[in-house]
C-alpha cells in the first residue's frame, strides 16, 4: 500500500490527516515531538484500520531531526509517496517584541523545516515517477497578521515554486490554506477565538478531506468550503490599504 508521512501527527489536523490516509488503506510515517502520544496514535490507527505505522520522534527546530527525516522521505526501499508538511502552531509574540524566539522557532518549523523536507520529497519522488506533497499553509497568506502571515505566505509560494520546478515529473505540489479549523491549534497558542462566529469554522476532517481531493486533481492550491473560497478572492482583489485594516481588526479582536 502507499505510504504517506506526516509531520506534527498526533494533534489537529495531522491527526485528521493520518486518520483519513488510514481509512483508505495507506501506511503511515507518523512524525511528532511526544514520544506517548506517537505511540499512542499509532496503536491506535493500526488496531482501526490494519495498517502499519511507523513512528518517528524529531523535533523540526533540530537540524539533525530535519535531515533525519528527510533521510526517511528519501529512502529508495521505503517509499513514501505523499508528505504533508503539518507542523506549526500559532505566534504569540508581536513583531516588536524584543524576544524573536518564538519567531526564529516558527521559522525552523514552519519554513526551514518545510524547505528541506519538501526538496527532499520532490527527489524521491521525481524518481519515483508519483507522488503528492501537501504543504500546511493558512488563508492568513492573504492577510498582514504578524510573522504568522508572513510565514504561511512563505509556505504557499514556495508550494507554487516547487509545483513549478516538479510540473510535467507526475508530482504534485498543493498548499492547503483554511481558514478557521477546530482543532486545539488556538488554545494552545492562547489566541482568543470567542468573538469568531460558528459558522465559519470548518471542522478538521472536512479540512482534510478538502486537502486530499484537491491534491488528487493535481490543485496547487487547496482552500477548503466555499465561504473560505469566497474570502480568498475578496483578499486577492480589494485594496491592500483595506486588507491592512481587517488585519488589524482581527488581531484587535484576539488580543
Amino acid at each position: 500500500m502507499p505510504t504517506a508521512l506526516i509531520t506534527g501527527a498526533t494533534a489537529g489536523l495531522g491527526a485528521a490527516f493520518a486518520r483519513a490516509l488510514a481509512a483508505q488503506g495507506d501506511d503511515l510515517v507518523l512524525v511528532a515531538r511526544n514520544s506517548e502520544r506517537l505511540s499512542q496514535a499509532a496503536a491506535q490507527l493500526s488496531a482501526d484500520h490494519g495498517v502499519q505505522v511507523e513512528t518517528f520522534r524529531a523535533d523540526l527546530s533540530v537540524r539533525e531531526d530535519v535531515l533525519r527525516v528527510a533521510s526517511r522521505i528519501e529512502d529508495a526501499n521505503r517509499p513514501v509517496e505523499l508528505l504533508v508538511n503539518n507542523a506549526g502552531f500559532g505566534l504569540t509574540h508581536k513583531l516588536l517584541d524584543p524576544d524573536m524566539s518564538e519567531h526564529e522557532y516558527a521559522m525552523d518549523v514552519m519554513c526551514l523545516a518545510v524547505l528541506v523536507l519538501g526538496g527532499a520529497a520532490g527527489r524521491a519522488m521525481r524518481r519515483l515517477g508519483r507522488g503528492r506533497i501537501i504543504n500546511v499553509a493558512s488563508l492568513a497568506a492573504w492577510l498582514t497578521n504578524g510573522n504568522y502571515s508572513a510565514v504561511k505566505a512563505w509556505v504557499k509560494v514556495y508550494s507554487e515554486a516547487l509545483a513549478n520546478e516538479l510540473h510535467g515529473s507526475g508530482v504534485t505540489v498543493t498548499a492547503l490554506c483554511p481558514g478557521w479549523v477546530r482543532t486545539e491549534f488556538h488554545e494552545r497558542a492562547g489566541i482568543r477565538t470567542s468573538s469568531i462566529p460558528d459558522w465559519v469554522w470548518v471542522s478538521a476532517d472536512e479540512c482534510v478531506a478538502a486537502a486530499l481531493a484537491d491534491a488528487g486533481r493535481g490543485r496547487v492550491i487547496s482552500v477548503p468550503t466555499t465561504r473560505w473560497k469566497v474570502a480568498r478572492v475578496v483578499a486577492e482583489v480589494v485594496p491592500r490599504p483595506l486588507v491592512r485594516w481587517a488585519s488589524r481588526m482581527l488581531s484587535a479582536s484576539r488580543d
